[in-house]
């Protein structure tokens, strides 16, 4: 009986701690989704704001828009906002502004909005949109249109009233003139033979700039924030090039989220993470890193382009891939 008894509490104290430890997951992910103005005329415009609020060591993927929220409502534009909280610099909100419209009368809801983190999936709550029908006035009268009014308008008029595009004319016809014949005049230069430099890899020219990089001792010199944002911005175009993804435009959970399916090393994914989040740290929440960090970020980048360069071996594969599919 004891032990029936002891294994019931067992039972329920294992329980109490999964919940407990589900509900600190929920609170470390926060989603939101709201609207500017929930009626708006036909035709009219306002504001979808999506916002999540996470932990920034973890990556995020924001729900997938394309060119309409359902058949009624459109999607006009978007952009994406990154911002770190003041008191914690380790909870980071990324929101992204989408301005809707719709061309028919009606109430329409704005579905649920799923986010994925490595804490799990996170809904937002659904809204409602009202488009307002324009009032039409029934009660007047329609008119014909009246007929255009005849003008006396002679060829003096019409210079009168284009006198300036009638001098640029000239003017134009002056210079070109002019320009024809101190071509045909000028003596002839001989052509100079201009030699075509071969197209430096991607990760040579990245391991360049970060040597340079390096050789300028920017956080040696207190310039901590100007040397985390170059070394960011030589991963990022190394990325673009590598990876043919917009690294330069996207935020760092955004470019974590886009080499998901790209063949690289977990170690190397770390790497790149350490990188990014020290630096939109010292950017955004002004963090005061170490000096073994500033130079853990470097070692990082230089281990990272070596470790992901394009290989002569990963080239001919390609080419093999792309010769088969042919056949």
């Amino acid at each position: 009986m004891k032990k029936k008894i002891y294994l019931n509490y067992s039972l329920f104290f294992a329980l109490l701690l999964l919940l407990f430890s589900q509900t600190a997951w929920s609170q470390d992910v926060k989603v939101d989704a709201r609207l500017d103005n929930v009626s708006i005329p036909l035709g009219g415009q306002t504001l979808l704001h999506l916002s999540i609020q996470f932990p920034a060591k973890d990556s995020v993927k924001f729900p997938a828009l394309k060119d309409t929220i359902n058949a009624k409502v459109q999607i006009v534009e978007s952009k994406t906002d990154t911002a770190f909280n003041k008191d914690d610099v380790s909870i980071e909100t990324i929101t992204r502004h989408i301005r809707i419209t719709s061309f028919e009368p009606g109430t329409y809801t704005i579905p649920s909005f799923i986010f994925t983190t490595s804490k799990g999936s996170f809904a937002t709550k659904e809204l409602t949109l009202q488009v307002l029908s324009v009032d039409v006035d029934t009660t007047k009268a329609f008119y014909d249109i009246k007929q255009p009014l005849t003008v006396s308008y002679t060829l003096m008029d019409w210079i009168k009233d284009n006198w300036m595009l009638i001098a640029g004319i000239l003017l134009f016809i002056a210079a070109a003139v002019a320009v024809f014949y101190y071509l045909k005049k000028r003596p002839k230069k001989a052509k100079e033979v201009k030699e075509v430099k071969a197209a430096v890899p991607e990760h040579e020219l990245a391991l360049q700039k970060l040597q340079a990089l390096r050789y300028k001792k920017l956080w040696q010199q207190e310039q901590v924030k100007l040397y985390h944002s170059e070394l960011s911005d030589i991963v990022r175009e190394y990325l673009e090039k590598r990876y043919l993804i917009k690294a330069l435009e996207q935020t760092s959970g955004e470019i974590l989220s886009s080499l998901r399916s790209a063949e690289i090393q977990e170690n190397d994914r770390a790497m790149l993470r350490q990188i990014l989040t020290l630096a939109d740290l010292v950017k955004f929440a002004k963090e005061r890193p170490l000096p073994a960090d500033n130079e853990r970020s470097m070692e990082n980048a230089v281990s990272f382009v070596e470790n992901t360069k394009k290989t002569q071996q990963t080239t001919v594969n390609k080419e093999d891939n792309s010769s088969n599919g042919l056949t």
